[in-house]
């Protein structure tokens, strides 16, 4: 875990390049249990094969201890007349591999090949920084398959896109006392129950166009929901939203579904700022294990910036974290610092640079 956090915070591009970089750090991690560097070997079969699961079983523990702090249970409800509501975000995100030792989404190129990979599933409260909840498969798997892994909470309100489609679920989240707000496939089959139209004098511009309460019908269950019709003032999209929010403003259904948007920044920061275009196994075990990795880095980064509160933003401690990985000072301390304790003697550090020669800062006649 300690070699791949390093890897994945410094953003080691090849197995080579992190051996040869953990170098760096020997008899330095005495302090938390390692005297000496594994072989690259033993790091290389560790990898290999160590189950998944030791990396996810940390990751859902740091979680749970870190909660507080990162105060993602406690920033994210919503106040109506009937109290406070929880929202939580779901979606994902594929990360692309270049062997097909995953199935891949999407269709085959024309000569037949497709690149293999991971889709990681989240549930993220809203306005958070660390998903409370993850689910790793293959890139090929839907996306409603997700909602069988969730355990739904009353009083609690579900953003999500129309890929996850699955009315035996809204079932038993309107079941449930939960609510949900997402989009209306274009091929979905209904019977209109109650409908208010309105004049397209009205929502040219932008605005209300229908609110109905219709019925859902599948082979295995039929639900009433309602169905809002809604022309963004700024793209000019015609959006349907489906759910089972019968008393909300029409403008509060569209905007619940805006927030769903948030995860997205969750997804880009966790591209960006972490290793996840190389890994560094070629197995199943290992690119599992680094996804988790990384996901526990996101996680730590994110108590340190909220321990700091917020001086910088979250790119830079990463990056202050990936430069100085070999120092032994407070990362927190040095972000929270205004400025340095005590003016550096300049004139000492400029005579180590040409400690052989003397060089041209060094002073007359002092050659050491």
């Amino acid at each position: 875990m300690i070699a791949l956090l390093y890897g994945v915070i410094t953003k080691c591009n090849s197995f080579n390049s992190l051996c040869k970089n953990l170098q760096f750090l020997e008899n330095k991690l005495a302090c938390i249990g390692m005297p000496e560097l594994p072989a690259r070997s033993t790091l290389s079969d560790g990898n290999c094969n160590r189950n998944p699961e030791v990396f996810e079983k940390l990751y859902g523990l740091l979680y749970e201890y870190y909660a507080p702090i990162i105060g993602n249970e406690v920033c994210c409800f919503f106040k109506d007349s009937e109290g406070l509501k929880k929202i939580e975000i779901i979606d994902s995100s594929t990360i692309t591999l270049f062997g097909e030792l995953f199935k891949g989404a999407g269709r085959n190129t024309i000569n037949g090949a497709k690149k293999g990979g991971l889709k990681i599933h989240t549930k993220l409260p809203l306005g958070g920084f660390v998903p409370n909840m993850v689910y790793v498969t293959e890139a090929a798997c839907n996306d409603k398959d997700f909602l069988g892994q969730l355990n739904f909470q009353p009083n609690t309100i579900y953003l999500y896109d129309k890929g996850y489609v699955n009315y035996k679920r809204w079932e038993e989240i309107i079941s449930r006392e939960a609510y949900f707000v997402t989009r209306l496939n274009k091929n979905a089959k209904f019977e209109t129950i109650e409908e208010k139209v309105y004049d397209a004098v009205d929502y040219a511009d932008g605005g209300l166009i229908s609110d109905k309460i219709v019925e859902l019908s599948s082979s295995k269950s039929t639900i009433n929901l309602r169905l809002v019709t809604y022309k963004d003032p700024e793209s000019g999209k015609v959006l349907k939203f489906i759910t089972n929010l019968f008393e909300y403003n029409y403008m509060t259904i569209a905007q619940l579904y805006k927030y769903r948007w948030g995860i997205e920044v969750f997804f880009k920061k966790l591209k960006q700022n972490f290793e996840l275009s190389y890994f560094y196994s070629d197995s199943s075990n290992g690119i599992k294990s680094q996804i988790w990795i990384v996901l526990i880095a996101n996680l730590l980064m994110s108590v340190i910036q909220v321990m700091t509160k917020q001086k910088e933003d979250f790119s830079t401690v990463v990056s202050m974290a990936a430069n100085n990985m070999t120092s032994y000072l407070s990362l927190i301390g040095i972000i929270m610092q205004q400025r340095p304790s005590k003016k550096p003697n300049i004139r000492i550090i400029q005579l180590n640079f040409f400690r052989k020669t003397g060089g041209i800062f060094a002073e007359k006649g002092n050659t050491s």
